[in-house]
């Protein structure tokens, strides 16, 4: 998808602004994964090259974040490294969508999983979006991935369907078939044509057998950084 001159310029305020505010010396750091958190790698990339940053130990949350890490000399760990050790100070990442209580949809690039398993295992968590992402409800105007065994396509459309979702797979893009995720498993894309409450459906949708995760993020209140079309970055905390 080509994006518009001023989105791009807006997403990186808002990583920057996120790194900037947030990352320091020492600290175990999630990098999530999109067109706004790479501008947080890249910030971070910049603050360890200047000697701002040091001791810096990082989890990225999909082989693209991995390899733009590696592309700016940044170490990535296993959440499971003794480096690491299953948990994380922070983490940064973008949204799909973000409602009036920050709760948020995540995995339009298909990495929710481990997404998610990173801003659980925060003790900080931070999002970084252009002003176009917020939005009153979830799910409406914006699909929520799910996350499926490949097995489980058909009964866990059907499961959806009977909680009142429009249930699109996922197709690739300059590929033959759907999208496979890093983990390899495949997306099914849900939309509800009325509000539902975000903490309900995100705990529902993952007590459907077959379904791995699911893009809803309700359990973590982040603090979001919103860029706006003058630049000027928001921080908002509930």
């Amino acid at each position: 998808m080509v994006q518009n001159a001023e989105v791009i310029k807006q997403k990186e305020a808002a990583g920057r602004k996120a790194a900037d505010s947030l990352v320091k010396s020492g600290m175990k750091l999630g990098l999530g994964t999109g067109s706004t958190a790479v501008h947080a790698v890249r910030r971070v990339a910049e603050l360890i090259k200047s000697g701002e940053l040091s001791d810096i130990h990082v989890f990225a949350t999909s082989f693209q974040t991995e390899i733009e890490c590696e592309k700016y000399g940044i170490p990535c760990y296993q959440l499971n490294s003794y480096k690491i050790s299953g948990k994380l100070d922070l983490t940064i990442d973008g949204a799909d969508e973000v409602d009036p209580l920050n709760r948020l949809t995540k995995g339009g690039g298909a990495a929710l999983l481990l997404e998610k398993l990173a801003a659980y295992n925060s003790a900080s968590y931070s999002i970084a979006v252009d002003e176009s992402k917020i939005a009153a409800n979830l799910g409406i105007n914006f699909p929520v991935p799910v996350e499926v065994i490949p097995q489980a396509r058909v009964t866990v459309t059907r499961a959806l369907e009977d909680m009142g979702a429009k249930v699109i797979l996922r197709e690739g893009i300059r590929k033959a078939g759907p999208v496979i995720t890093d983990n390899g498993n495949i997306i099914l894309d849900i939309l509800f044509s009325v509000p539902v409450e975000p903490s309900v459906m995100e705990h529902d949708i993952n007590q459907i057998t077959g379904v791995v995760e699911n893009g809803i993020f309700s359990r973590i209140t982040p603090v979001v950084f919103i860029a706006h079309t003058d630049l000027s970055v928001e921080v908002r905390r509930i």
